[in-house]
């Protein structure tokens, strides 16, 4: 299973510290945040990446290279100066993705989420990790009912950043940008999203005071 990093974004919230720098290369413990994802992610055995770029892009392809230094191999799909957000960030990806279904992970995303088991939840279009709402987005995002994401329900949660693509889930969309929120929530309506609740560590690096918080 191939992998995509969403690493497209320009970090608004972080601030002066993306001013020159992307923030995926922001560091935690002398590491990048994206370097601490590939890391989680080769130690569970994913090899094969494929990074979307654009603001300060160069900086991040000049930094992980082909991937040689963590054993993996790396793909980009840079889109300019023109971020495609979320959905059209992937869908301009698709063709370096291939057929099969694909995991996608946030660059900014920190945790210990075991990855090799979402390799076999491939059944439905998507496949969500939900956690705990976090105090940024205390209303979540969606509802789940043994193991199948609903629009209604009793206890909502927010989407991790990690999930697994069929790569038709992008079917039937135009090019250019486009968030993956409203994709995610019609397969929602047409029950086609599985999903599970993570509740181990995880943190939305989103900003300045996130970033301090996994420093210490």
């Amino acid at each position: 299973m191939k992998v995509m990093i969403l690493a497209a974004g320009r970090g608004q919230r972080m601030g002066a510290l993306t001013t020159d720098c992307p923030k995926p290369l922001l560091k935690v413990s002398g590491l990048s945040l994206i370097e601490h994802v590939v890391k989680a992610l080769k130690r569970d055995g994913f090899k094969e990446f494929v990074i979307n770029v654009a603001y300060l892009g160069n900086q991040i392809k000049q930094y992980m290279g082909s991937g040689e230094k963590w054993g993996v191999h790396i793909d980009y799909s840079d889109e300019g100066d023109a971020p495609l957000e979320t959905g059209g960030g992937v869908q301009r990806a698709l063709p370096l993705l291939g057929n099969e279904p694909f995991l996608l992970v946030n660059a900014d995303v920190w945790t210990d989420f075991p990855f090799q088991t979402l390799r076999n939840k491939t059944k439905k279009r998507a496949h969500l990790v939900l956690v705990d709402n976090p105090s940024h987005n205390l209303n979540g995002d969606f509802f789940l009912l043994k193991n199948e994401v609903t629009a209604q329900g009793k206890t909502a949660y927010t989407y991790s950043g990690i999930g697994v693509y069929h790569p038709d889930f992008f079917a039937g969309q135009s090019a250019g940008a486009f968030r993956l929120a409203p994709l995610i929530r019609q397969a929602v309506l047409e029950n086609d999203v599985s999903g599970e609740l993570y509740q181990g560590c995880w943190v939305d690096v989103g900003t300045p005071e996130r970033l301090a918080s996994i420093q210490q």
